[in-house]
Parts: C-alpha cells; sequence; structure tokens
C-alpha cells in the first residue's frame, strides 16, 4: 500500500503532508507527557518488528500478496499516540534508505498508514473491548481492529488516487478495498498470532490496567523480542512472496502503474531492500533487513528518549508521606 513518487498531485501531497505533520506532532507531544522510561525499547523493538514483518510479502488471492501493516498490534501494544511514532518512523526509512514508497508521497502515506490505521484500528477495540471482556473476546477484538485498518488504509489511499485524478473514485475504490479486504484477512491473523503470543507470556503488556507492570523486568522481554526479529530477517525475509501487492495490482489492473516515477529524487543506498555488493541476492536481503531494523529501532528508540520530560518520575518509589 506504499504509495509511489508520481501517483499523486501537488495539492494532494502537500494537503496530506500538512496532515500527517500535525499528526506526528500531536502524537509526539502525548507521548512526551506520558512516556515511562521503561517503556521505551518496547516502542523501538516494536517499530524493528513492524519493518521486519513488513518485509514479509504473503500471497493472496488471483496473483496478489500483502503483507503486515503492524498498526494494530502497535497501538494495543503501545496506545494510539505512540503506535503514529512507531509507524512513523517505520514507513520514513523505507521511503529514505529502501525507496519503499515515494518521497514526495511520504506525506499520504504517513497519513495513511501512521495516522488513519492506527487510530481507527484502536477506536474499534476499545469499542470491542466494552462488550467483549475476556481473554478470547480479546483477540477476536484485535483481529477485527486489523481487518479494519487495512481495510480503511486502502480506502484513504483510494480517495488520493481519485483526488489527484489519477483514476476515477468509481473505479479505483471497489478495487482498493476488495484486494485489501483480503489482505486484511491475513493482517487479522498474523496480529491475532503474536497478540496471543504475547497473551501468553506477557499479558500485562496487553492489559491496560496493568501496564505500571511494565516498569519491572523488560530485559528478558527485549531479548526475546530480538531473537525474533532476527529469526524473521534469516529465516522468513528470504522466502517472502514476490507478487505484486495490492496496489501494484490495482495500478496494473487499471492502467496508471506507469505514473510510478523509477528513480526517486534522492538514490537510495538499499534500494528494494539489497545491499550492494553482495553476490547473494537471499544475503543482501537479510543483511538489509537487519540494517533496517536496526535503524528503525534506533529512531524510535531515540525520539522516545528524547521525548521523556521526567524519567525519574516513572519509576520513583513513593515517599512515606504518600504512602501514609
Amino acid at each position: 500500500m506504499h504509495i509511489p513518487d508520481g501517483f499523486l498531485d501537488a495539492k494532494t501531497i502537500i494537503a496530506t503532508g500538512a496532515l500527517s505533520t500535525a499528526g506526528l506532532g500531536t502524537a509526539l507531544h502525548q507521548v512526551g507527557k506520558r512516556l515511562q522510561s521503561r517503556r521505551i525499547p518496547l516502542i523501538g523493538l516494536t517499530a524493528a518488528f513492524i519493518f521486519v514483518a513488513q518485509m514479509v510479502n504473503f500471497p493472496v488471492a488471483s496473483g496478489t500478496s500483502g503483507h503486515l501493516l503492524g498498526a494494530t498490534l502497535a497501538a494495543v501494544l503501545l496506545g494510539p499516540s505512540a503506535a503514529v511514532i512507531v509507524m512513523s518512523s517505520v514507513l520514513i526509512v523505507q521511503s529514505l534508505i529502501f525507496a519503499d514508497g515515494g518521497m514526495l508521497a511520504l506525506g499520504a502515506n504517513m497519513f495513511n498508514m501512521a495516522l488513519v490505521a492506527p487510530l481507527c484500528s484502536y477506536g474499534i477495540y476499545r469499542l470491542l473491548r466494552l462488550v467483549l471482556r475476556d481473554k478470547r473476546g480479546q483477540l477476536v477484538a484485535v483481529s477485527f481492529a486489523a481487518w479494519c485498518a487495512t481495510v480503511v488504509a486502502a480506502i484513504f489511499c483510494a480517495g488520493e488516487l481519485a483526488w489527484s485524478g489519477t483514476v476515477e473514485w468509481g473505479t479505483v475504490f471497489p478495487a482498493m478495498a476488495g484486494v485489501h479486504m483480503l489482505i486484511g484477512l491475513g493482517e487479522a491473523v498474523i496480529t491475532m498470532l503474536v497478540m496471543a503470543a504475547i497473551a501468553g507470556t506477557r499479558p500485562e503488556l496487553l492489559n491496560e490496567c496493568d501496564r505500571p507492570k511494565i516498569q519491572e523486568g523488560l530485559s528478558p522481554t527485549f531479548i526475546y523480542a530480538a531473537i525474533l526479529v532476527i529469526g524473521l530477517v534469516v529465516l522468513v525475509v528470504p522466502h517472502a512472496s514476490s507478487l505484486p501487492d495490492g496496489l501494484q495490482k490495482v495500478a496494473a489492473a487499471l492502467g496508471f502503474e506507469h505514473r510510478a516515477l523509477t528513480s526517486p529524487i534522492v538514490p537510495t543506498p538499499l534500494k528494494h531492500y539489497q545491499l550492494p555488493g553482495l553476490d547473494s541476492t537471499i544475503g543482501g536481503t537479510m543483511a538489509a533487513g537487519l540494517i533496517g531494523a536496526g535503524v528503525v529501532f534506533g529512531l524510535s528508540f531515540l525520539l522516545a528518549r528524547v521525548l521523556l520530560r521526567h524519567p525519574k518520575d516513572a519509576i520513583r518509589p513513593q515517599s512515606s508521606v504518600e504512602q501514609r
């Protein structure tokens, strides 16, 4: 669903860029007021996992592939504001370093996947949790929210293409919505499986009432998550589907794929997730994935560290006066 340069006109680029800047600024402000110091590694690890997971395309019907968006996963684990920061970090690194999504279209991609997707899915998840209160209900809620996030982001993408005059709304809307309804099923299943694994090992990460417990013992979680990210890069990413994703498939079917710019404004060192100089394509992909995961982790970690205004307040013990 990463929009390349050439698909959107100037007004759409400016409008989505302004909205994304405002949304990211709001998220940074909100996270800065509420962030706990022990949650900073979790933000970085979530960003790294989503970056790597997005490299793993899975096949769907009609010769199309999809990949995990991850917005719902980030929103439920970290809250909507932190999810906006995580998704923005992933998209910025993908665009500037890997040429995955246009640089001029970065604002539109951030608006769709870093603002609309996490905020929409988190709202749906919270509403469903009012009714579905047990653990099974939690998994149902998160999977349905993940499906909705994929479809809604695709609809906004269709709207941007139509507003730019690239393709008629009546044509692009059913095409984008239809294919992403299928991709959303994969998003729902993967998100549910990840959340089920977290619920079985660290349930306090999913329980808003128990979030203070996150302050204690994040080191094992950090190690396990790092192992999982590396395992995905080494064992799964090289075998990802090479089929076109949903937007590429729609662009080819509707005849506007030729509008995509073939070269970015600024040359990217790891274009198409390949490390130059390696004879092995698989080795180049794995190396690029590890580099990207490290950069995304570092960017998210540093943003969170800078935003942390009162690191001592998050972990300071109660005084004897407070205890009385």
